[in-house]
């Protein structure tokens, strides 16, 4: 994922491209003929991927994860393979049903979906796949794009991705259990970013009271333990060029994760997109964990890539 956020005494400059780029930080077993269909290889070598200034490279192995529980009669099973030079070369995301087929097989659905999305599993499943050879090869999630009529699967996409690159970065193959679907335990989970970018870093606390989250305390702090929120140069330049700033957007962001209690139900804050979909990202995988009352707090080896 990339981070963007500047210091004090940064340019004009250097905050107009901050503000254009979103304003912030970026960076959920079938049959063998379904396999084909959910998996993609990169075979696109000339592809070009953004250069990683930060954070582990991920080792080389294959990387799983898996629902515990069927919606709508499927759930999600996924994998990476990581290559020797730290590279995704096979993506293999797909939701199977009970008998192990893909919903990329189930015709009515893929019909009926169509009609009233303009997309179905056999077009978004291969897109997304695909996505992970390409553009985010080198783990940058930040660069996968939400299928317009799939915004949902994109988002649980990009969280099971993000989740497998930290695995991949430590080398950790064992099979990631997600219990999705169940209620949140109580508790507090935290997540926290060991990298910093433009010498900020990410901060995340969700409190959860039967089964709600009640607290959100999602922040980028510096060196120092303070927060971007007070930095007073910055906001008032990013006010100016995106018409919002970190004293406006990261309150905003709090409140509408306590509101709805659900990630995917958190609204994009105008001109800090980018810092909208991270914190989106890691609300879902606090939510995981959760979900399966895991309070250990999640420490993230964000990967920085050249801007």
């Amino acid at each position: 994922m990339k981070f963007k956020s500047v210091s004090a005494v940064a340019s004009v400059v250097a905050i107009s491209a901050l503000a254009l780029a979103g304003c912030g930080s970026s960076s959920s077993s079938s049959s063998s003929s379904s396999s084909k269909k959910s998996s993609s290889s990169s075979s696109a070598k000339t592809t070009k991927v953004a250069k990683l200034t930060a954070g582990s490279k991920m080792k080389a192995g294959t990387y799983k994860l898996e629902e515990e529980n069927y919606s709508y009669g499927y759930r999600t099973k996924m994998s990476i393979t990581v290559n020797s030079k730290g590279k995704i070369t096979k993506s293999s995301y797909d939701q199977v049903n009970k008998k192990g087929k893909s919903k990329v097989d189930d015709t009515s659905y893929n019909k009926q979906m169509k009609k009233g999305s303009g997309t179905n599993p056999k077009a978004y499943i291969p897109k997304l796949n695909k996505a992970l050879t390409t553009s985010a090869a080198t783990g940058n999630v930040g660069s996968i794009d939400v299928v317009t009529g799939a915004t949902e699967s994109s988002k649980t996409f990009q969280n099971y991705t993000q989740q497998l690159v930290q695995a991949a970065q430590a080398g950790d193959t064992a099979t990631i259990k997600i219990n999705n679907g169940k209620k949140m335990k109580d508790g507090t989970y935290k997540l926290a970013e060991k990298n910093y970018s433009h010498g900020y870093r990410v901060t995340f606390a969700i409190t959860v009271k039967n089964g709600k989250i009640t607290k959100s305390d999602y922040d980028n702090v510096n060196k120092k333990g303070k927060s971007k929120v007070d930095d007073a140069a910055y906001n008032k330049q990013m006010k100016k060029i995106a018409k919002t700033n970190p004293k406006a957007y990261q309150p905003a962001l709090n409140k509408s994760l306590v509101k709805s209690s659900d990630p995917t139900k958190v609204d994009v804050v105008t001109g800090a997109t980018e810092s909208s979909n991270t914190f989106v990202l890691y609300a879902e995988q606090l939510q995981n964990a959760a979900q399966k009352g895991d309070t250990k707090t999640i420490s993230v080896d964000n990967m920085i890539f050249a801007e």
